[in-house]
C-alpha cells in the first residue's frame, strides 16, 4: 500500500489534481481475528497532502468490486450517518426531553418536518447549485431565518422579505419553485 500512495503522491505532484487508487487486500492480525478478511484500501493524495482510507468487509469480490464498494456504498452509508446528525443536532430531533409523550412526539414530528423541507430545498438547484451543497444547516440559517415583516389582512398573509439580503437571487427562485 505504502507504494500506491508512493505513486499517488508523484501524479498528483505531476498534474496538480487529486489521484485515487483502490486496492483490494486479505489481512489477518495476528491475534484478534481467526482468519484473514478482505481490506479494501483507498490510496488517495490531494494537492494539501496523502488522505489513506481502509476499510474491512465480509462482502466478497464477486459482488462487489473494490471501488465500488467504497464509493457507491461505503461513501453512500456514511453521507446517511451525516443526515442522521444533521437531524439531531441542526434540527433539534434530540429534544424530547418533555413531561408529556405528546409534547415529545410533536417536536419530533416538526423536527421531521423542518428536516424534509430542508432537503426539499436542496434539491431544488435546477437554477442554483448553491443549494445542492449547502447543509440542513446552512439552508436553515441563511435562507429561512430571514428578518422578515409579516402582513396580515383577512384574505392574505404577506411576507416582506428585504432585498438587501445576500441571497436574494437564490431566494427568489426558491419562492417561485415552491409556487408552482
Amino acid at each position: 500500500m505504502n507504494g500506491s500512495i508512493r505513486e499517488t503522491g508523484r501524479s498528483c505532484d505531476q498534474t496538480g489534481e487529486a489521484q485515487r487508487i483502490f486496492r483490494d487486500i486479505r489481512y489477518k492480525t495476528q491475534e484478534t481475528w481467526n482468519n484473514a478478511r478482505r481490506v479494501v484500501a483507498k490510496a488517495e493524495h490531494l494537492p494539501d497532502g496523502s488522505n489513506p482510507r481502509f476499510i474491512v468487509t465480509n462482502l466478497d469480490r464477486t459482488s462487489w468490486e473494490t471501488r465500488e464498494l467504497y464509493e457507491n456504498l461505503y461513501c453512500a452509508r456514511g453521507n446517511m450517518e451525516n443526515r442522521i446528525k444533521e437531524r439531531k443536532l441542526f434540527m433539534f430531533a434530540d429534544r424530547l426531553s418533555s413531561h408529556a409523550i405528546r409534547a415529545g412526539q410533536l417536536r419530533l414530528w416538526f423536527s421531521t418536518f423542518a428536516l424534509l423541507f430542508t432537503v426539499f430545498l436542496g434539491n431544488q438547484n435546477a437554477d442554483d447549485p448553491l443549494l445542492a451543497t449547502l447543509q440542513a444547516s446552512t439552508i436553515r440559517t441563511k435562507f429561512l431565518k430571514v428578518a422578515t415583516q409579516v402582513s396580515a389582512s383577512m384574505r392574505r398573509i404577506v411576507i416582506h422579505v428585504p432585498e438587501a439580503l445576500p441571497y436574494w437571487n437564490t431566494w427568489l427562485g426558491i419562492r417561485e419553485r415552491l409556487l408552482t
